[in-house]
């Protein structure tokens, strides 16, 4: 049964991807070049990637709410399912094709050919595969660099405060406890 599920999901994936490389319908307010040349950027940067498992995912999860309703009806329902899914799986293209449209509407037809070529380069592909690790690392050091910022413009706040009540005749050092102790704002 397994092994038939995992078949079943690799078939529907097959379909879904299949499905992904129609070509996009042309919109009356975008040439049909410009058009071309967003879903190439589309495909370039893998922009739609994160929703290819949106239909075999509902698939499962509504094969398990249905068997959990009529669990002797298992292999009939688990069937039907993929059947209706198979059905559903060309309109992916539809994903494609809107993305597109809006890629289309940001960016001129030249720089979405300048998008599409840098990202298909081995520069752009490390880009794309490096990416995620790059923007978590730049997190963490945004955060250390920010408390930093913050420890050191209290402590020199402190001492300014210091120097301003000197001047003003009041006495003494302002100490820790009359400063603010807020968390430094973290990158977003």
């Amino acid at each position: 049964m397994v092994l038939l599920n995992k078949i079943r999901c690799g078939l529907l994936a097959v379909a879904v991807a299949g499905s992904a490389t129609a070509m996009p319908a042309t919109a009356q307010e975008i040439a049909p070049s410009h058009l071309a040349a967003a879903r190439a950027a589309v495909d370039a940067i893998d922009s739609t990637e994160q929703f290819d498992n949106i239909l075999m995912n509902a698939a499962t999860q509504i094969k398990s709410d249905l068997i959990g309703s009529s669990p002797n009806m298992q292999p009939q329902i688990s069937d039907m399912v993929d059947e209706k899914a198979l059905e559903l799986a060309p309109r992916r293209a539809d994903l494609e094709n809107e993305v597109s449209r809006v890629y289309a509407k940001l960016f001129t037809e030249a720089e979405l050919k300048s998008i599409a070529d840098f990202y298909n380069s081995e520069a752009g592909k490390k880009l794309l595969r490096q990416g995620p690790v790059a923007t978590r690392e730049m997190l963490a050091a945004a955060d250390v660099w920010s408390n930093g910022i913050l420890r050191d413009l209290r402590n020199k706040a402190s001492q300014g405060m210091t120097q301003l009540m000197s001047q003003n005749g009041g006495g003494g050092e302002v100490t820790g406890a009359a400063m603010p102790t807020t968390a430094a704002p973290s990158a977003q």
